[in-house]
């Protein structure tokens, strides 16, 4: 197999998050009318996890990095594990190397309950500073 041939999967998602990114680029959340609400938000009032993670995603396309962590931190924190989970996946592919990327159950279980931690506090009136 080529190396070329061997990239194609990690370089075709590089390419889709790439285009998900400059859509989102162009496509300025803040506007009303272009995305749909988040339901969580719209029927109980409360933020969840990914409530201002597209504002974020805009935000770091133009570069506002402070804009970006102000909308959303966890998903800030998210692109960046992508962006390293993805070179460490690239460069492996690309050394004929096997990726197989797993997380401990403890370890999944931490980012659950950290997302959880996030979530709540978050909409509590001291986490005002983690809503979006």
């Amino acid at each position: 197999m080529s190396r070329l041939r061997a990239v194609a999967v990690p370089l075709g998602v590089l390419g889709a998050v790439l285009a998900g990114f400059g859509y989102v680029a162009a496509v300025d959340p803040n506007e009303p009318g272009h995305y749909p609400a988040c339901p969580l938000l719209y029927y109980t009032g409360v933020y969840c996890p990914g409530c201002g993670g597209l504002r974020g995603a805009h935000a770091l396309a133009h570069g506002q990095l402070r804009t970006a962590a102000g909308c959303n931190a966890a998903a800030l924190a998210g692109y960046a594990v992508f962006a390293v989970v993805w070179c460490v996946w690239f460069t492996r592919t690309l050394r004929g190397r096997r990726f197989e990327p797993a997380l401990p159950r403890a370890a999944l279980y931490a980012l659950g309950a950290l997302l959880l931690a996030f979530t709540v506090v978050r909409n509590l009136p001291f986490g005002a500073v983690l809503a979006p």
